[in-house]
Formats: structure tokens, sequence, C-alpha cells
């Protein structure tokens, strides 16, 4: 199922480990989907934090999948594989992929496809996957959060934070953050959150205490890691879950094992690039039934902070490095 499709590709190679100048255009053969993928013409794609640890040198992609950077994509389908059903050439979607996002065509995982939402254009939609199937998957899955219950989002301007902000107050829930500047408090708190603490002024345990009236809260996501993890522990209520998706200040913790016990908390994590297409086609289903229909009701949305040419990638990255972005960063091509 090829239709008249260019034999070469602009997609963005990392020539080597390194700053975002290592990210440089380049032409490659345009894919051909297999069984059950779908070849995707992309219009716009999500830059991540995890595409900043690829080009780093610590982060090398699954077996089998592209070693260019890129873990999510809108556009048009331009061929599909064999056993794909319920698409076909032209439909519109956003999905996750293992890698090779910054390019012209991605191939994707049909079973991690998903239909554009109403109402949003193709840059939002790119900027959807890979935040809302890591928050889905991590806070309302694994972490159970419910409504009338709270939970404390590390990171809170961030595409993952502003993501939870939201559907965390769009269940029920009570959101309260972190971040780095006022500026960032601000936005966190206009997007739902009803407390945000500058981690850089403010003890976030205290911070947090005060606002619970002492009682914790129910679920912490945390992507600091490192000396964070005991702080964590005690801000969790009785019955407390917490959720670690990333480690910026290293992996080694010193934990208060008592404190788990007393608590009876539980502390789990997830990576969601190296799991299987099955589990990831768990998550598709469930954002297709409870988290797409908040977006098209207009409950949620992508913030998006600024879009580059796909050709400017390395001056996208170096957005990402110096952290001055609330929200979303987008490549469109």
């Amino acid at each position: 199922m090829m239709h008249d499709l260019p034999e070469k590709m602009t997609a963005i190679e990392i020539t080597q480990p390194g700053g975002p100048e290592v990210l440089k255009p380049t032409q490659l053969p345009v894919p051909s989907p297999g069984t059950g993928e779908i070849l995707v013409k992309v219009t716009a794609a999500g830059v991540n934090r995890p595409d900043v640890m690829q080009r780093l040198g610590n982060y090398p992609p699954p077996k089998g999948a592209p070693e260019t950077p890129g873990l999510e994509i809108a556009g048009t389908i331009a061929a599909i594989g064999e056993d794909v059903t319920g698409w076909k050439v032209g439909d519109e979607l956003c999905a996750l992929v293992a890698g090779g996002g910054y390019a012209e065509y991605c191939i994707a995982p049909a079973l991690q496809c998903l239909h554009i939402p109403r109402g949003m254009d193709m840059t939002e939609a790119a900027a959807l996957p890979e935040t809302f199937f890591t928050v889905w998957d991590n806070v309302f899955t694994r972490g159970g959060l419910k409504k009338g219950e709270t939970i404390l989002i590390h990171g809170g301007s961030s595409g993952i934070g502003t993501t939870a902000i939201q559907l965390a107050t769009a269940i029920g829930a009570k959101a309260l953050v972190t971040a780095g500047s006022a500026e960032k408090c601000e936005a966190c708190e206009k997007l739902g959150a009803i407390a945000a603490f500058n981690y850089r002024e403010t003890d976030f345990v205290e911070g947090v205490q005060a606002a619970t009236g002492e009682m914790g809260v129910d679920v912490v996501l945390d992507m600091v890691g490192g000396d964070y993890v005991a702080r964590n522990l005690r801000v969790l209520a009785k019955g407390g879950r917490l959720i670690q998706i990333a480690v910026q200040h290293g992996t080694k913790a010193e934990i208060p094992v008592h404190v788990i016990m007393m608590k009876q908390i539980t502390f789990t994590g997830s990576t969601l690039r190296p799991r299987s297409v099955e589990e990831k086609a768990l998550i598709t289903e469930q954002l297709r039934e409870k988290a797409w229909p908040l977006i098209e009701a207009g409950k949620v949305k992508p913030l998006i902070h600024e879009q580059f040419p796909l050709e400017e990638a390395s001056k996208a990255h170096a957005l990402m490095d110096s952290s001055a972005h609330i929200g979303k960063i987008v490549l469109t091509v």
C-alpha cells in the first residue's frame, strides 16, 4: 500500500553525543511499514526530555527502533502495512513511537495511534501522546488517583506537569505542584493547581503539610529522584503512592523504610519507551475511552510553549536545556 512516496526524507540525526548543536538535518530513506504498522507523513513532532537524554548518549533507543530521536508525532497516513484495521491512507492521527519522530515520515504501530481530538490542530495533537501516555499510566493506573484525592506533581510547568495538573483536576482530584520560578508557579495555578511551591525558595515538605492541614497527599508524581525520595515519603498520607518516572537528581537515595511501613506507602515507578506494543496498546485504549473525551470537552489541552521548524531541532533542544519553557515544545514539518 505505498503511493507515490519519495525515496528520501529529511530527518534529524544525533551526529555524536553532546549539546543541542549535535542535532543535524540529514537525508534518510523513507521507511516502509511492516505488519501492524502505519507510515505517517509527519506534520508535527513533540520534543521530550528522553530525546535530550538520548542526545547526550544516556538513553539508547530500544532494539529495532530508529536511531533518530522523536517519541510522538501527528500527521497523515501515507501508507499502511499488513494486518492494520480501522485506518486508511489520508486519515489524520497522532501516535506514540519508539523513535524517529523528528522526520518527514515516521513509522507508528497501529495499536499506538489515536485519532486527533475534535477541535484540535496537528501541532497540539503532536504534543499529546508521550505526556498523556506517561501521565495516564502512572497517575491513574499505577497511582490509582481518584476523585477527592490530592496529588503532588513535581516539575509542574513541564509537559508532563501541565498535563498531570489538568487531568487530575478534570477527574475531581486536587493538584499541588513544585516549579522553579514565580512565573512557572503562577502558570500551574492558572491550569488548576491549588498550591504551587517555588522549590528554589520554599521547602515543599513544609508547604504541602501546611496546604493539606498536615494530612499530606495521596499520590506524588516525581521525576527528580535522589534527595527528593525521602522528602516525598514524608509528604505522603497514610496509604499514599509514590510514583517515580525519572531521576534528574540521580538514581541513589536514602530511604527511611520505617516511613513506608508506618504509612503503608506504595513506592513504584515505570518507564514507557522500552515497553511492548501490546502494553502500550492497553494505555492507548484507556486514553481513547477516558482522556480523549476530556480533551474534546475542553477540560484538558496541551500547553504549547513554542514551535520550531524541523530543521531547527537544535534550537528546540537549547530551549529545553534552558528549562525556560512552560508546557510543550513542538517541531513542525
